[in-house]
């Protein structure tokens, strides 16, 4: 087990009228990753108002802030209790015998036009061995044609703008990797989180974008970047893309502060607490939905009318 002790500090100074916000930086429970205690504190006298997706599990704080400064501070311990898997063993799903939740992940969207790299895809992975394996080559392939440069990209820029500059942040090169299983007929979702383990020459802690890919009847954990020790990722959010997991989305005049964010891993071998490390296995803190046998036949009985 990973336990990740958690500690964001966010900071806005509010012009005019007041601003609303939209924040998505709460740790989201799934079944192998377990939110134990958490806290949030507020500098303003606010009411905010939580609510979780259904869809996704994505955890939502919404608020009214007044003109002045406004502080936000998040601290929770999670607990991660990964399901390992071996990579040679995990297959692609079939898109007829892919749960109804997850064909959206296998459409174009507004950063990830998977449409306009078909034939990109096709040249590059379409001769490989269908599974884990050539998940593992796409994402080997954007490593190796993308370069990690921070303040080389915007909130404009989408896996096309990427693919034609080669140079981005963990966000961009979740985006093309995306893009990239998509065009494959992949289902894959854009992840955010925070960077555990990142080389500190890189800057300071900061939040973290990365690829769950769907194989195997179960979403597996994917760092195009490379930047950060996926053992060590803790996940707010997941979506078509960036635009859907927005940290911190804004309606008003403000000014923001750069976030400080803490994640230390604790190690407790006594109670089974290792530190993050990589690994060869495939990673996940989803539950596999496999369905019934019986869902993959059409009774005689019962003809399928169209």
């Amino acid at each position: 087990m990973i336990r990740i002790d958690l500690q964001i500090d966010l900071t806005y100074e509010i012009d005019g009228a007041g601003a609303d916000f939209v924040f998505n930086i709460h740790a989201a429970q799934t079944p192998n990753q377990r939110v134990s205690t958490e806290n949030l504190t507020l500098n303003q006298p606010i009411s905010p108002r939580m609510y979780t997706a259904p869809g996704t599990g994505n955890r939502y704080l919404q608020l009214h802030a007044a003109p002045g400064a406004l502080s936000l501070g998040y601290s929770a311990q999670i607990d991660l209790m990964h399901h390992l898997a071996d990579p040679v063993k995990i297959a692609e799903v079939p898109v007829c015998d892919m749960p109804p939740e997850v064909i959206g992940y296998i459409y174009p969207s507004r950063y990830c036009q998977s449409d306009l790299l078909i034939k990109l895809a096709n040249n590059e992975f379409g001769k490989l061995t269908q599974g884990y394996s050539r998940v593992q080559a796409i994402q080997d392939w954007v490593k190796r044609h993308v370069t990690f440069a921070l303040n080389s990209s915007n909130t404009n820029t989408s896996a096309i703008d990427t693919l034609i500059q080669r140079v981005g942040v963990c966000r961009d090169f979740a985006h093309l990797m995306i893009a990239l299983c998509r065009a494959l007929n992949i289902p894959a979702r854009f992840a955010t989180g925070t960077d555990y383990g990142a080389d500190p020459t890189l800057g300071p802690p900061d939040f973290q974008a990365y690829v769950e890919v769907y194989l195997g009847y179960r979403w597996y954990i994917f760092d195009p970047s490379g930047t950060g020790i996926p053992m060590g990722f803790v996940r707010f959010g997941t979506g078509r893309d960036a635009a859907d997991v927005s940290i911190a989305t804004v309606f008003g005049a403000v000014r923001t502060h750069a976030a400080v964010i803490r994640a230390v891993a604790v190690e407790n071998s006594a109670n089974g607490m290792v530190l993050p490390y990589f690994c060869d296995e495939a990673l996940s803190t989803d539950s596999s939905t496999m369905p019934a046998a019986s869902e993959f036949t059409q009774s005689s009985e019962q003809p399928l009318l169209w």
